[in-house]
């Protein structure tokens, strides 16, 4: 009997554990069914919508919040959990929050730009966003918020922009209004006249060369130059850029010399490329001292996307300080404005040399020693070609398109590093 009687004992106990845990367990999931979610922060809270309005706000591109009586968030977007607006059902940005009491209390609309602090960022980077509050039936408020930081940068950039370019447009005009008016004061002066209108060509040589590469910098921004993409000899970017620049390196006595272009193709626009390249050895030449030399070199490396092009340029100039390195590619911006303008440069020769390199899946770099030079490299994908066929896309061979499909390429020999001039 006393057997009996404990396991019996023993089976009551069990039965009241197993009861306690299932009743746990059941207030357990009903509180985590009351939990909010990301996508909807309450079973209920759809039922609580008027009809179809979630739909709506499913289709929304704003963040989307729809706030209750108690200020209880009901529905919210992900997008809206991606900008730190939501926090654990509540919303978390005050000022958003005394919108939406103020607008249930007296119906109206409202809306407001704010600055919020970027979540997961130490560096207090803002967050620039447009709210609107607006009444939802008798008891929701829906709020809206747009972000606006990228159209923010956007608009900053192209004031930045329209201001120097406004500044660098103003210096060769007012330069050219000034000399006209000395060489009217000293028309009785054959001499003043000769060397004031000497004076007013280079400066209207300057403004034409800002204007095209304001041009060109505009294209290479806003065209596709894949659009337009044939295979391009290394080679004859090469001999162009020393063709451009040859009668500047021969006034200063400069050596140039290229090496390794040979059987190498990218794949591009050939005026782009042909415009980069020529704009890197230009300012080799423009910023080396005379008798000196600026080395052209090109070869072939192997890269896990696939092979790349790599050609460097390399001058013994002036040098580039480490502080000026992450802004030479910026727009207008001159390591030496002084030397700039005596040169002619105009700041948007390399800013264009890193919209050609982006917009080709490449990129530029630059190695530069104040006082010992610098070397600009300009790495390209390849376009492997092979008897007149292309991997890159269809061919021209005597005249007629070649476009049965890609081809494989036979493998290249390495070509050796270039080796450091002197």
């Amino acid at each position: 009997m006393d057997v009996n009687a404990a396991v019996a004992a023993a089976a009551a106990i069990a039965g009241l554990c197993t009861g306690v845990i299932a009743m746990l367990a059941f207030r357990w999931s009903e509180r985590e069914q009351k939990r909010p979610t990301r996508t909807s922060l309450r079973p209920d809270g759809n039922a609580a919508l008027p009809p179809g309005v979630d739909t709506v706000l499913s289709v929304l591109s704003s963040s989307a919040v729809v706030l209750d009586e108690s200020d209880s968030v009901v529905k919210a977007s992900s997008a809206a959990y991606a900008l730190g607006l939501v926090r654990g059902g509540r919303l978390a940005v005050e000022p958003m929050l005394h919108m939406a009491r103020d607008t249930r209390r007296d119906g109206e609309i409202r809306q407001v730009e704010l600055d919020l602090p970027r979540r997961g960022t130490g560096r207090g980077e803002a967050l620039a966003v447009s709210a609107r509050v607006a009444p939802l039936g008798s008891r929701l408020v829906l709020l809206l918020v747009e972000d606006l930081t990228e159209a923010r940068r956007i608009e900053a950039v192209r004031r930045d922009f329209v201001a120097n370019v406004s500044h660098e447009l103003k210096t060769p005009v007012g330069a050219l209004s000034l000399l006209s008016e000395a060489v009217m004061d000293a028309s009785d002066d054959p001499e003043a006249v000769q060397r004031f209108a000497g004076r007013m060509e280079i400066e209207a040589t300057r403004l034409t060369n800002l204007v095209q590469e304001l041009i060109d910098l505009s294209r290479v921004q806003n065209d596709d130059p894949l659009e337009d993409a044939e295979p391009v000899r290394v080679e004859e970017l090469v001999v162009e850029a020393v063709d451009r620049c040859r009668q500047q390196a021969g006034s200063k006595q400069i050596t140039m010399a290229s090496g390794g272009t040979a059987d190498l193709f990218v794949w591009g626009n050939r005026s782009q490329l042909a415009a980069a390249l020529g704009n890197l050895v230009e300012n080799a030449v423009n910023y080396s001292p005379a008798r000196t030399r600026v080395g052209i070199a090109a070869r072939k490396l192997a890269a896990p996307g696939g092979d790349q092009i790599e050609i460097a340029v390399t001058d013994q100039g002036i040098g580039i300080s480490e502080k000026d390195r992450e802004r030479v590619f910026e727009r207008f911006y001159r390591v030496d404005p002084a030397r700039s303008r005596a040169t002619g440069g105009t700041g948007l020769g390399l800013a264009i040399v890193k919209h050609v390199a982006a917009s080709h899946g490449g990129e530029v770099t630059v190695w530069s020693s104040e006082g010992q030079g610098s070397t600009f490299t300009l790495r390209l994908p390849e376009s492997g070609v092979v008897r007149g066929r292309t991997t890159g896309g269809p061919f021209v061979v005597n005249g007629a398109v070649d476009d049965d499909g890609p081809y494989e390429t036979d493998s290249y020999e390495p070509f050796p590093a270039p080796e450091a001039l002197p």
